[in-house]
């Protein structure tokens, strides 16, 4: 399949504040594009999240606050994803003798997070999930070939019988992205038990990775403009990975 081509184009703006506010007093801000995938799903433009992602996105921000506001963003991500996974009915009795008619998950899950960036949403995760699996994969782009290429991963044993998030905070071409879905259905996970969790995607990224899993769910917080001459996002947040361990 050949990669679906955006032009990067301005995204949109709305007003944004409290709904019991009138248009006229909210302020303006950028809010996500919208794609027509059914699989692929967009956080609520809320004035939370888009407060977040400006802190996020300023290249001012110092370490410590991107660390701090990526790890909120993370934990709506992953409230979210959650509600994208099966339950079935599962009725308990309350301390005063009362039956509750309620749910729970169906089946175990586990995350990946695709290394290095992917980590820093492991603690989300594990603040969501108690003592949930964790799989890693490394993928690198081949120097003589100029695609990625895997270079380990380490998965839980039983993940074939698992619902898997797939964790990486950035999806600008989707090439690692793609490489790490073939990987878990190479081990024996189907496509419909992936969910891809991400912070902010191209476009024309995530439109071909729809397209290639359509049985795959994504959750994002963000569809920014698109992909520059280098293939990073814009207007983006800069490589997350070094500003969340590094900068």
């Amino acid at each position: 399949m050949d990669d679906i081509e955006f032009e990067p184009v301005p995204s949109p703006a709305q007003g944004v504040g409290p709904v019991y506010r009138p248009e006229g007093e909210k302020p303006t801000a950028t809010v996500s594009k919208s794609l027509s995938y059914e699989n692929v799903h967009v956080l609520p433009q809320t004035p939370q999240l888009i407060a977040l992602l400006t802190m996020i996105r300023d290249k001012g921000t110092g370490r410590a606050d991107f660390i701090f506001y990526s790890n909120r963003i993370i934990r709506l991500l992953v409230e979210e994803g959650l509600n994208h996974l099966p339950v079935v009915e599962h009725s308990v009795t309350t301390p005063v003798g009362r039956a509750y008619l309620g749910v729970k998950f169906e089946g175990k899950i586990c995350g990946v997070s695709i290394m290095r960036a992917g980590e820093a949403m492991e603690q989300g995760l594990r603040d969501c999930c108690r003592s949930v699996r964790i799989g890693k994969i490394l993928i690198q782009r081949d120097e003589e070939t100029c695609k990625p290429k895997l270079f380990y991963d380490k998965l839980p044993a039983d993940i074939a019988n698992r619902w898997v998030l797939l964790l990486d905070p950035m999806f600008a071409t989707g090439g690692s992205a793609t490489l790490a879905v073939e990987v878990l259905k190479a081990r024996g996970v189907p496509e419909d038990h992936i969910l891809f969790l991400n912070l902010i995607a191209s476009p024309s990224g995530v439109a071909d990775f729809a397209e290639r899993f359509p049985k795959l769910r994504v959750v994002t917080a963000f569809i920014d403009q698109g992909l520059d001459e280098k293939k990073y996002i814009i207007p983006g947040l800069g490589d997350f990975g070094d500003r969340y361990y590094t900068l």
